[in-house]
């Protein structure tokens, strides 16, 4: 998720943990000043939970190559529709009543749209025309590529055929009546093309069996090797150039992610990257008409845009009259054509929208008629999010976030780790509605980016070292909890841990490990044992072995591959499963039934192993669910049950009584109750599940 620099400002707020220093006077006079401004402001309403469960009103926006409309995709009711709206003024049509899409291009000669749901491509025209309809997915594991911007309505499509008893795969073009043209076949599962004005493949990128590598491709179909990546290298092609360069974005050859060409004399140059030093690029907004860029954004640290070249007056203007905002870019064709404006901010649940005209300067809201901007809470009762780093123990700087609640004393306040998933990810500054709903109730959220996170570059992501069980990882999310009680943050007395995924591994180590420091813990999705998750990972769930990038060689470079007997039984002698005996403090699991990234036979055995030596344990599982609740009142459930933990063991007002239907959802998948839940379980039904360990992990 993104950062930009708020009223506050960043917090460079250095310290070594355990051996603490003074720190330098203006990063804590920035703290205290932060702490202040919160402090004296009003408390924020109590709203209610659904308050925080992100708008889906407005699904998807983008403007024309012309700049000339915006297509939209908008809920209404129980159906999607598919919208234009002229950008020089007037009223929206409806093109689509109904579509399950949530990503949506415009042709290159803006004449038609292509829509993209989960299993389904479909094509529908401006004047009404209905296009072709492709089934994603399947056998053939057809996905959509990108736009083929070398032909005036056309994508490209990644596709697997049958050669005997193994596989090889395509790419095809195919236009808006359906049309399809074979532009090439490899053995080698394709990551990305580029195109010459012609459309012809000129460039490629594919996996190798044990890395990733950059091809040049001659005329006659044959490649050769331009550059071979690092693991967890990562490069997006954008274009092709008149005189043969391509425009990339990336990381090879360097440690953050940034924009890129490859001259025709195959020679690396960066034309844009982070002027802070410490953020990988996040977005880069093309010209549809030159294939040139025009503006970078940055969001692992202070979100920031920039333009690029002459667009860099355009974006400068954009970005005074959004000050202090992260704006998100999309450029018509032309030095006069409108933009496409969205205005982002952790106070914001939903994005604004305007269109700029760079003739004029005039910057116009669009879409914010009553029926999408309803019910999003007002920004004064939001929690800005406040950039922090510090100095963990052995040294490193640690990045992270916090979120101090308006009207609240910090000091006296219970602190929240909030841990993210991944672990190959990380916290952005924008809106975040789990930590948003528990500032909402008082609580302080602290969000640490922790070594091994992206984002922050590739050396910082490696700097994990594979010590991912209760280890160095762990470590920077436990001294930066106690770095900010170090600072007056937080009641030491009051301090929970929640997560989901790995954040949810990270919570049943702290409450294993840290007995101490968390009081209560809450867990969505969480493995046990993370050997046996990354090894059944690989051999069993969807992320296993794809051909995209192989998992397994990603897991070997970080040394999460527990299909190696030493790191299995590293992380399997450092599992909180291994250790369940240690688990004193109350904790409640929240799963899917179906989920194919933790598999359900871990929870429920690590339960199982938790109720048989009677800790304190509520689960919760959604029949059918995956390894994130989708549906509003799964949703629901997820935050009701953290806050009721919450709130009985760090204390917070009462919540809200639960309405029918989640009353209903809670009696019928709770497997477990604690006594925080006894009255959703009038009587505790034998499950199965819980008491016959026939499927435990072997």
């Amino acid at each position: 998720m993104t950062m930009f620099r708020t009223l506050y400002g960043m917090l460079a707020l250095c310290t070594l943990l355990l051996a603490p220093r003074t720190l330098p006077a203006q990063a804590a006079e920035s703290l205290r000043t932060a702490e202040g401004t919160q402090r004296a402001l009003p408390r924020a309403p109590r709203l209610p939970r659904t308050a925080f469960l992100e708008n889906r009103t407005l699904v998807a926006a983008q403007l024309s190559p012309a700049g000339d409309a915006v297509a939209y995709l908008r809920e209404k009711k129980d159906s999607r529709g598919l919208w234009l709206l002229p950008a020089g003024g007037g009223n929206a049509r409806m093109l689509v009543g109904s579509t399950q899409a949530d990503q949506l291009m415009w042709s290159r000669d803006g004449r038609w749209l292509f829509l993209r749901a989960s299993r389904v491509l479909s094509i529908v025209g401006v004047d009404g025309r209905t296009g072709v309809r492709v089934p994603l997915g399947g056998t053939e594991r057809r996905r959509v590529m990108k736009l083929d911007t070398s032909q005036p309505a056309a994508v490209l499509l990644g596709e697997r055929v049958r050669a005997g008893t193994g596989e090889r795969w395509r790419i095809v073009r195919m236009d808006a009546r359906g049309q399809r043209t074979l532009l090439r076949e490899d053995a080698h599962w394709i990551h990305d093309v580029a195109l010459d004005a012609q459309g012809r493949i000129v460039a490629l990128a594919r996996f190798e069996g044990d890395h990733d590598a950059l091809y040049r491709v001659r005329p006659d179909g044959t490649l050769r090797e331009v550059l071979r990546l690092r693991p967890m290298d990562r490069l997006d092609l954008l274009g092709m150039q008149a005189d043969g360069s391509l425009l990339m974005a990336g990381n090879p050859g360097g440690n953050f992610r940034r924009v890129m060409r490859l001259d025709a004399n195959d020679r690396l140059q960066t034309l844009h990257q982070d002027p802070r030093g410490e953020a990988d690029l996040d977005e880069v907004v093309i010209d549809p008409r030159t294939q040139q860029p025009l503006a970078a954004s940055y969001r692992s640290t202070v979100a920031a845009t920039y333009g690029i070249g002459d667009a860099q007056a355009v974006v400068a203007d954009i970005a005074r009259k959004l000050p202090d905002r992260d704006i998100g870019l999309q450029a018509g064709s032309g030095p006069y054509a409108r933009w496409l404006v969205s205005e982002r901010a952790p106070t914001l649940r939903d994005p604004r929208w305007y269109l700029y005209d760079p003739r004029n300067g005039n910057l116009r809201r669009i879409l914010d008629d009553p029926g999408i901007t309803a019910n999003a809470p007002k920004e004064a009762t939001l929690a800005p999010k406040i950039a922090i780093d510090y100095t963990a123990s052995d040294g490193m700087r640690v990045h992270g976030f916090l979120l101090l609640p308006p009207g609240v004393d910090p000091a006296r306040a219970p602190l929240v780790a909030q841990v993210h998933g991944g672990p190959i990810n990380h916290f952005r500054a924008g809106y975040d509605g789990i930590a948003q709903f528990l500032a909402n109730r008082g609580y302080v959220v602290f969000q640490s980016n922790f070594r091994g996170s992206t984002g922050h570059g590739r050396s910082y992501t490696f700097a994990s070292n594979g010590d991912y069980g209760n280890g160095r990882v762990q470590q920077d999310i436990v001294e930066g909890v106690r770095w900010l009680l170090a600072q007056g943050i937080g009641d030491a007395d009051r301090v929970g841990i929640v997560g989901h995924s790995f954040g949810g591994y990270s919570t049943l180590l702290g409450l294993t490990f840290q007995p101490e420091l968390f009081k209560v813990g809450v867990a969505g999705a969480p493995p046990a044992d993370l050997g046996w998750s990354m090894r059944w990972l690989v051999e069993a769930g969807d992320q296993g072995d794809l051909p995209d990038r192989s998992l397994r060689h990603t897991l070997q470079a970080l040394s999460l591959d527990a299909t190696d007997r030493a790191t299995y039984t590293r992380l399997h002698a450092q599992s909180p499963l291994v250790n369940a005996g240690k688990l004193q403090r109350p904790l409640v699991i929240i799963a899917g039934g179906a989920d194919r990234t933790v598999a359900i036979r871990e929870v429920i055995h690590y339960t199982a192993t938790l109720k048989a030596l009677g800790r304190p344990l509520t689960l919760l599982v959604e029949p059918g669910g995956a390894h994130s609740p989708v549906d509003p009142i799964p949703r629901e459930a997820y935050i009701f049950a953290m806050e009721t933990m919450l709130q009985r063991h760090l204390g917070s007002p009462a919540p809200e009584p639960p309405g029918q239907r989640l009353r209903a959802y809670l009696r019928e998948n709770l497997r477990l109750a604690g006594p925080e839940f006894a009255e959703f379980s009038s009587h505790q039904r034998r499950n199965p599940l819980l008491t016959d360990n026939s499927d435990a992990q072997e």
